[in-house]
């Protein structure tokens, strides 16, 4: 998962407040039941010590909710007198949850937030550019065209059959060409900010496979490409739809397959694995498992992947953290020598999803069937120290 949406959560000190509600019902009596238990969440998080300020805020915010078309669930976090991030959810909480802490309670997401819905941007691409569409949340939605480099052949409608054919199609493809890499760069500027996982190329065959032999390999290995989608209309959506929730599928599966493998490769590497006076590691080697190593490649801005896996103890352990993402230790001792004044306690899940949005990690819940990191928490990680 990306966690990326995550980034309004990391420049406010807290203390938090994290609600997580069921908002799935539409029945006839939705707008009343809705308002019943968005007065309960309000009320448990002033039970729980949050600032009326806050309560205000987060009152406020669900009674502008409209309680049509809302999604499965929702997760709201506050703190200062403003909700600073609403998640729609793609799975309904059990119940009404409230916590008022330290750090935002962000470790149900993972759990809420399914990533068997594709999250993907789907290109459809022909000789004249790409139509653009987001795919989220079971949900499409057109976000823009790329117009492709086209020419016309002196007021020519059709290739002509004279001396001059051979010229003539070698300026159509080479327009053809122009036209794949202008694609290509935009796709490949918008691709980080995008917020998807997977990168669907679909439309003409040729075009298609032209734009891709012209991302970065790096984009390249996010991209697949799925018959059936076009610019023109006509075209079958329910069919392709499926098409593309199996490529999502199947590139989500391969996806946690490689970091596994990458994780049970990494951990416990002889000699890569370095520790002080007190038995803390230091020098971690390409996966951690654990939470004093975890949290050590955290402070040290090695997360590439952050592995948590139900039914695992650690990711409950209460830590040490401070108000930058990067003020995570076990011990308190830890928290002071990086000159914070006031250490807090938070558990240990919600503390490093903190330090992995931080620098650009991904988490990844793994299945109860699948072995996963001993205790529930690992990470793979980036070589930067």
């Amino acid at each position: 998962m990306d966690l990326a949406f995550l980034t309004p959560l990391l420049d406010r000190p807290g203390p938090w407040a994290s609600l997580y509600l069921d908002t799935s019902r539409a029945t006839e009596d939705a707008a009343p039941r809705r308002a019943l238990i968005d007065r309960a969440a309000v009320h448990r998080l002033a039970g729980l010590g949050a600032d009326d300020a806050t309560c205000a805020a987060v009152r406020d915010h669900l009674a502008g909710e409209p309680t049509a078309a809302s999604p499965p669930g929702r997760a709201l976090f506050a703190a200062d007198g403003e909700v600073a991030l609403d998640v729609p959810l793609t799975d309904s909480p059990p119940d009404v949850a409230a916590t008022w802490a330290p750090l935002p309670h962000t470790a149900p997401l993972l759990g809420l937030l399914d990533d068997a819905a594709p999250r993907c941007l789907v290109v459809a691409v022909d000789r004249t550019g790409a139509a653009l569409e987001q795919h989220e949340l079971g949900r499409s939605a057109p976000i823009g065209t790329v117009e492709g480099r086209q020419w016309q052949g002196r007021g020519h409608r059709a290739p002509p059959a004279d001396r001059y054919e051979w010229h003539y199609r070698h300026r159509v493809e080479d327009a053809w060409e122009r036209t794949a890499t202008i694609v290509a760069d935009q796709l490949t500027r918008m691709w980080p900010g995008s917020g998807a996982g997977l990168l669907v190329l679909t439309g003409d065959v040729r075009e298609r496979r032209a734009v891709r032999a012209k991302l970065p390999p790096q984009l390249q290995s996010d991209t697949v490409e799925v018959d059936g989608g076009g610019r023109a209309d006509g075209i079958a959506r329910d069919s392709f739809e499926r098409r593309v929730a199996e490529a999502w599928e199947e590139h989500r599966s391969r996806h946690l397959t490689t970091v596994l493998d990458a994780f049970r490769t990494g951990v416990g590497r002889p000699g890569e694995h370095a520790t002080d006076a007190a038995g803390t590691e230091t020098a971690p080697g390409a996966a951690a498992q654990g939470v004093p190593a975890v949290v050590t490649a955290a402070r040290q801005h090695q997360l590439a992947a952050l592995l948590i896996q139900p039914g695992g103890h650690d990711a409950e352990r209460p830590v040490w953290t401070g108000p930058e993402p990067e003020h995570i230790g076990v011990q308190r001792a830890d928290l002071r020598s990086m000159g914070v004044a006031r250490p807090q306690q938070a558990p240990a899940a919600d503390a490093l999803l903190r330090s992995a949005a931080a620098v650009g990690a991904e988490a990844l819940l793994v299945p109860e069937a699948v072995p996963g990191p001993p205790g529930g928490l690992g990470a793979v990680l980036r070589w930067n120290a």
